[in-house]
This record gives structure tokens, sequence and C-alpha cells, in this order.
């Protein structure tokens, strides 16, 4: 029994060893707490000199050029050198702002035009690529599109894209259309009719000379008013007149002379005014209402209406064109002069 007793305590400290032991919640909490955090691989520099310092040691790393010694608001005129003599690199800085000074009196060329050879004939004005939407930028708001017509038979809606890119940003829309194929009845009218129902002034051009001469037109007279091309009135008397009766078929500058020193204003208005041949106005016989009676008075009365309008009538025989001409002649023969007088005295025997 002993032995036995002795075996018990040995049975219960070997149970009570492997007793588990549930930590609390806060035990939970202050575990999870007292972790430290993951440390991450991206470890952010401190400069951005840092940051990119190893650059310097690659191949590919050059050292920028020396600053240049013309002061920071002095910038050489990119639009006095030759296009071709410009690098790629300026060329773009200058598009970049079309309303620049260097770029005001240069035609600016889309980079779509590189290799046309319209450019060779531009010599008159300076022009420069940038970037664009028209082809050619004659002004703040005048533009143009070059289209050839062989290209228009091989694309009939590029030139309709073309001006829908455009926009209303121009009030000038200039179509240069280079006639360079031999039937040209229905592609031009097909050209001709996209420019006017889009608001666009259509200049044909037969040689790639006239079309430039049309740019540089263009250019040079984009500032200029409109006088030139309007017509000018004088404001003088006998300009005036001439000019209106000039307008007359069959009347020249000497017969105006004539007329003006001969008849005046006045006259020649009643020249052209007063009938060739008299009206005679007919007294209509009066109707006798069944009404009012019938009387020997009223019978005397027209009886002498009736010898009254006779008289009238022989007294004024039918005037023809001669004799009404004649007529107004004699009236201004002291005006004109002895000398006009017998010439037209004479004429009319003449033509007697």
């Amino acid at each position: 029994m002993e032995e036995g007793d002795d075996q018990n305590p040995n049975k219960n400290s070997s149970s009570s060893s492997f007793v588990i032991k549930i930590p609390s919640f806060e035990e939970v909490i202050q575990g999870s707490q007292s972790k430290t955090p993951i440390q991450s691989l991206f470890n952010p520099s401190q400069s951005f000199s840092q940051a990119f310092n190893s650059i310097k040691n690659t191949e590919f790393y050059a050292p920028p050029p020396p600053p240049s010694s013309t002061p920071r608001g002095v910038q050489p005129s990119v639009a006095d050198a030759t296009p071709s003599s410009l690098p790629f690199a300026a060329v773009n800085h200058t598009g970049a702002s079309p309303s620049s000074a260097q770029n005001r009196n240069a035609i600016l060329v889309s980079h779509r035009q590189k290799g046309n050879p319209l450019l060779k004939h531009i010599r008159n004005v300076r022009w420069a690529f940038s970037d664009i939407v028209c082809d050619y930028m004659l002004g703040q708001h005048s533009c143009a599109l070059y289209l050839s017509l062989r290209y228009h038979l091989l694309h009939p809606d590029y030139l309709y894209y073309r001006i829908r890119e455009l926009g209303k940003n121009f009030k000038l829309r200039v179509v240069l259309c280079h006639v360079d194929v031999e039937d040209v009845v229905k592609p031009l009218l097909e050209v001709t009719r996209t420019a006017l129902l889009h608001d666009c002034t259509l200049l044909c051009g037969w040689s790639l000379e006239e079309c430039g001469r049309y740019l540089e037109t263009i250019k040079v007279y984009e500032n200029k008013p409109a006088d030139i091309i309007q017509g000018q009135m004088d404001t003088d008397y006998l300009s005036r007149l001439s000019h209106t009766l000039t307008t007359v078929r069959h009347v020249n500058k000497t017969d105006v002379v004539t007329l003006g020193s001969t008849f005046g204003v006045k006259r020649l208005y009643d020249t052209f005014h007063e009938p060739f041949k008299r009206s005679i106005p007919k007294h209509p016989s009066a109707v006798q209402s069944s009404a009012q009676p019938f009387t020997p008075s009223k019978a005397k009365e027209d009886e002498k209406d009736s010898v009254h309008s006779n008289k009238r009538d022989k007294k004024e025989p039918n005037v023809t064109v001669k004799s009404a001409l004649s007529a107004a002649f004699a009236k201004y023969k002291e005006k004109v002069g002895l000398e006009t007088s017998h010439q037209e005295e004479q004429e009319n025997q003449k033509q007697q």
C-alpha cells in the first residue's frame, strides 16, 4: 500500500506539468503591440540629387552644354536664317509660339508639307516649319490648304476632312488648288463645290511657281487695307457725271462733255423725260341719262365743245420725233452759239 501511495504523487506531478495555459484578451493585445513592424524594401532618399546620383556613372550620361553668353531676355532671331540651316529643335521652338515676334513676317508651314516642291518657289517671304493644323498659316486670321488635283482623284474626301479640322479659327480660308491633270472639268467641279459649301476661297494655279506667288502675295498684303482693289470714286462734278452717263452703252466721254455743256442737268433731265408726242386729251361726249330730258341748250353746248375740239386738233398737228428734237434744239441755240445753230440747220435741211 505504501508503494502505491508513493506512486500517486508522481502521477499527479506528471499530470500537472501538461496543463495548457490560455492567455487572456489583454495579454493578446499587449503581445501584438510589442511586436516590431516589418521593414519595407523601399527606402526613399532624402534629396533629388541623391536619388539620381548614380546616373552620372552610366555610359548614357552627357554633361549639359555651357550657358550661352547672350543675356536671358535677348534671343537670336530664328527667322533671319534659312529653314535649311536651322536645327530641328530650333524650328520646333519657333513653331511652338506662332504669335511671337520672330514669325510675324514669316509663313508658318505644317510638317505635313515636308518634301513638297512648292516650298522651293517661296522666295520673297520667309517661311518656317511649325506644328499647325492648316498647311500654311499666312497671318493671324488667314490660312491656306494645299491640294493637288491628282491627289484629289486618289483621295476625294481629303479636302473635306482637312476643312473640318480647321473649324472657325480663321476668317480667311484659302484652298490653293494645283491643277496638274489634263481633264480638269469633273475634279475641279468637286473642289469648287466643297470650297463654296464651307465658305472657303478657291485659288487655282497651273504651276508651282504660280501657287508660290499666291502665298507670297497674301502674306505681303496681310495688313494692308482694301483700298487698292476697291474702285475709287472721284468727288468732282465732271467725273461723277461721266461715270453716270457712260453706263449707257453708246455714250462715251466726249458725248458726256457735249451733253453736259449743251443741256446741263436740268435740261438733260427734261430732254429725257419730255414725251416726243404730245398727248391730246379727248373729251368724250356726255352720256345722256334716261332720267334727265333733252333740252336745246345742252345741244348747243355740245356743238360748241365739238367745234373747239376740232379747232384744237387743227392747231396741234401730229408731232414726230424729228420735229420734237428740232424744237428742243431750237430753244437753246442762243447758248450753244451761232456755229452750232448753223450746223444744225444744215443737217436738218439735208435730212429733209
